[in-house]
This record gives structure tokens, sequence and C-alpha cells, in this order.
């Protein structure tokens, strides 16, 4: 030992074992994005997948609404022209109709008799006899007549006479200077041979007629009967 003082360097010591780790540190920061690597390129198509298998047939949808109608159509071309019909039989049609009037010298005709006529508007096939005063039925069937009378200063009772039986009656009970007008239609059946006339009676003949009066007996066939 040395008691002097000088102090002598001792030796190293063994190098002891390795400690144990030690805690983790804390998370750094995010790195730049410098560091962030290239985009590759893009890969080529891939083959296209396999057909799956069709599947079940679904429930019947709900009606749908109903649509707007639609505008019309183009006018169509004009279609071909009909075969001819067969000719026809040819047979007249019967004719038969008369419309007489009265001039103003033949007012107020006397009771009992025909009404004398001489005033003619239609009478073309001559079936109303101008001297009877009467119409002679030719064609048997259903005919239309009709009268209008002016009725001035005195009553009118008037017929119309089919084989001197009465089959139509009208009256006006007319006095003084006043007008006043009688008028009727009737549809007849008739035969061949028929005579259908008018008449007043009674003393009620006040029948009209003048320059800007009338007063007109008419008829005509309707249809015939067949033949």
């Amino acid at each position: 030992m040395n008691l002097s003082g000088d102090k002598e360097a001792g030796q190293n010591g063994t190098s002891g074992g390795k400690g144990e780790p030690g805690p983790q540190g804390p998370v750094g920061p995010p790195g730049t994005a410098m560091g962030q690597g290239p985009k590759g390129e893009k890969g080529d198509k891939g083959d296209c997948g396999i057909f799956g298998e069709r599947g079940p047939k679904g429930d019947r949808g709900e009606p749908g609404l109903h649509g707007k109608h639609g505008y019309p159509g183009m006018r169509g071309d004009r279609g071909f022209r009909g075969l001819k019909g067969a000719k026809g039989s040819g047979m007249p049609q019967k004719r038969s109709a008369f419309s007489v009037g009265i001039s103003p010298k033949k007012s107020f005709p006397p009771s009992g008799f025909p009404i004398r006529f001489d005033k003619i508007f239609y009478n073309e096939e001559n079936h109303f006899n101008m001297s009877s005063n009467s119409f002679t039925c030719v064609h048997p069937g259903v005919y239309v007549f009709s009268f209008h009378i002016t009725v001035r200063n005195q009553p009118l009772r008037a017929t119309l006479v089919v084989n001197g039986s009465r089959k139509v009656r009208t009256r006006d009970s007319l006095y003084g200077q006043d007008i006043d007008q009688a008028s009727t239609l009737v549809l007849l059946r008739l035969a061949s041979g028929d005579q259908v006339w008018m008449e007043t009676f009674r003393d009620w003949n006040g029948v009209y007629a003048s320059s800007e009066d009338d007063s007109i007996f008419s008829g005509f066939l309707l249809y015939s009967d067949k033949a």
C-alpha cells in the first residue's frame, strides 16, 4: 500500500449484461409527399365474365294507365269502282197528283154541289176532271188530300166527299168583313174508279178568292197498292 498519496488508476471492470428494452417512443410526424412512389401503369382489360343463368319469371305487374288518343290517320286512297248493277225492270212509276183553286168570280159557291175549281196549279195526269169538278182514282193506293180555304163575309161548312159520302168536315163561323182560313189534311185509301170532290152545305158557303187570296184543293198518290 502506497501511503504517499499518489493514486494509481484501477483496472476496468467487466462489461455488464444487455439491459431490458426501453419503452416505445412517441409516433413521429408523417412523411412528406416526396416519399410517395410513382403511379403505376394501367393494367390490361380483363376477359368478359361468363353470363349467369336466367332467373325465374317475375310476377305480373299492375296494368298501366291508358294512353292518350292518337291523331287521326291520313285519308286512305279512293277504292275501286264497284261493278255495274243489274238492269232494272224498267216499270214506269205510277203518278197521280193535282192542285186546283177557284177564281174570284167563283167565290161563295152554291151548297150541296161540288165546288167548281177553275184555276189549275197542277193537273198533268188529268186525273182531276174540270167538268165534273172531281178527282177520279186511276191507281189504287193511299192518297193525301188537303185543302186551304179563305173565308170571308159569311161562315163556312166544307166537306171532303168520297163517292157521295162525306169523309172530312170543317167549319169556320165567321161574319162581317173579316178574313179567315180553314184547312185540313187527310190520308185516304182509294180503289180504282173512286171519285173525290169538295162541297159546302147548310148554306155556309163562305169560300172566297181574290187577287190576293186563294182557296186551294190538292191531292196526290202517296204509294200505290201492289199489282
